[in-house]
């Protein structure tokens, strides 16, 4: 396919001496298989296919910009999560990371339970079929009418995040008949290596009930004393995008001593604990994250280690992996816009998409990969920027990274590991329209979400 030449940006050449870039990938036309789902590859002719299909005529169907999520991967990786842990622990996927009611009902068919954080999730799971015992509530504010919802519906747990939410759960289970099994979830003081935004086990922040100063305790003092609730366990999570084990086993031992701190004072042996997700993916080729037996594996002697000390009997372990599931599921496939070289610095590609399907890397500074999937090409590498179409000089979805210099208007780039946080946190700003999330699995493509349209956003306009 050829394309208009047009004024170059700088090469690698020019960038690699200041020290603030990684080398190109010696081929750019490479997939690296870490950061792009499973099924992903190029054809002959070099135009990139996703579950038997390609981009081009995805695009063509579809529309850019949409999500397109392999469906093969994320059984794949749901039934790698399920299996690693076996029927010893629970495994809760965590909705947050991207939700609809297709993936609740291949959660419910590969054997996980579903975390859910907002009326909104519950009722996406509850209306796909997700059985409500197998559902986690979770929230450092939830309302009065979401707590009755999930009381009504059954769930099989209510996270406690307070001490207001304590007297509230107890007194909406009371009026119900009910008894609500709870966890509390504890801050354990662990500030794991992540974003300080996304970091969520240390004192100053806004979830749970702090260990260190005894408040979580005395919230276990107040749950045991009020008959509506059913304390069945511990909860603690330390971050988001976390690589490193050494946080989890600094967490497990100061959740463990406090379970001997409440069997030494109540007699009570908690059935439960909970590590949370907030393991890693794979964004760069740089990132190394770890497979789900592996964590298994850590996460299990952990906390047999650290209960054989305390002399407890072993609780059966929880976890939560989200974007570990659906993170490399998924890619965001654009088309570009314009070619902007700004000499001796980069070239600015502008896609037809930005923060409004992608926050991320204005929110987080996060990194992304990028790729040229409608050609190949065997032109030189150059830096460039991708942005959106957003009138914001923040509106960035990969900072930097490299794509072949004759990248032209009318190519298709794709960017990989955009299953999580994606979709989820996507909006409407300068009234942009929301991508379609498009299911891709042998060969057949459908719409799981589709897009919103300009009907939509008026229909919600009614001033």
């Amino acid at each position: 396919m050829s394309r208009s030449a047009h004024p170059a940006g700088p090469r690698h050449a020019d960038v690699l001496t200041e020290g603030h870039y990684s080398a190109p990938a010696a081929d750019l036309n490479a997939l690296d298989p870490k950061v792009w789902s499973h099924t992903v590859s190029r054809t002959e002719d070099g135009v990139v296919t996703v579950g038997g299909l390609e981009v081009t005529a995805l695009a063509e169907e579809f529309g850019t910009p949409a999500y397109f999520l392999d469906e093969s991967d994320f059984r794949e990786r749901a039934r790698a999560w399920r299996t690693a842990f076996g029927h010893d622990a629970d495994v809760f996927y965590a909705g947050k990371a991207f939700l609809s009611r297709a993936v609740v009902r291949w959660l419910h068919e590969e054997g996980l339970n579903l975390d859910v954080c907002s009326g909104g999730e519950l009722a996406t799971a509850l209306s796909a079929g997700m059985p409500a015992d197998r559902i986690a509530f979770h929230g450092n504010n939830k309302s009065g009418h979401e707590i009755r919802t999930a009381i009504e519906a059954g769930v099989g747990r209510i996270v406690l995040d307070s001490f207001q939410e304590i007297v509230r759960v107890a007194h909406i289970a009371q009026s119900l008949g009910r008894r609500q099994r709870v966890q509390i979830r504890v801050t354990v003081g662990v500030e794991a290596h992540t974003h300080e935004f996304i970091a969520t086990a240390h004192e100053d922040q806004k979830f749970g009930i702090a260990l260190a100063d005894g408040q979580a305790a005395e919230a276990v003092r107040r749950v045991l004393a009020l008959d509506a609730l059913e304390l069945v366990g511990i909860h603690s999570h330390i971050g988001s995008q976390i690589f490193d084990m050494a946080g989890f086993e600094v967490a497990a031992r100061r959740v463990v001593a406090l379970l001997a701190a409440v069997r030494d004072e109540h007699g009570v042996e908690l059935p439960e604990i909970d590590l949370g997700g907030g393991l890693g993916i794979a964004y760069t080729s740089d990132d190394d994250p770890r497979e789900p037996h592996e964590i298994a594996k850590a996460l299990s002697e952990i906390v047999t280690r650290e209960c054989e000390a305390a002399r407890l009997r072993t609780p059966r372990i929880s976890v939560e992996p989200g974007r570990a599931i659906v993170g490399p599921t998924a890619f965001t496939l654009y088309e570009v816009g314009t070619v902007k070289p700004l000499d001796g610095l980069r070239t600015y590609v502008s896609v037809d998409g930005g923060m409004s399907d992608n926050i991320r890397t204005a929110l987080y500074d996060a990194e992304y990969s990028v790729a040229l999937v409608s050609r190949t090409s065997d032109a030189e590498p150059m830096l460039v920027r991708v942005v959106g179409k957003h009138c914001e000089s923040g509106d960035i979805v990969v900072k930097d990274a490299f794509l072949p210099a004759d990248l032209a208007p009318g190519d298709l780039i794709a960017v990989p590991a955009t299953g999580a946080y994606c979709r989820s946190m996507a909006s409407n700003y300068n009234h942009a329209l929301r991508p379609p999330v498009v299911a891709v699995k042998d060969g057949a493509a459908r719409v799981i979400v589709r897009r919103e349209t300009e009907e939509d956003l008026l229909r919600l306009d009614v001033g």
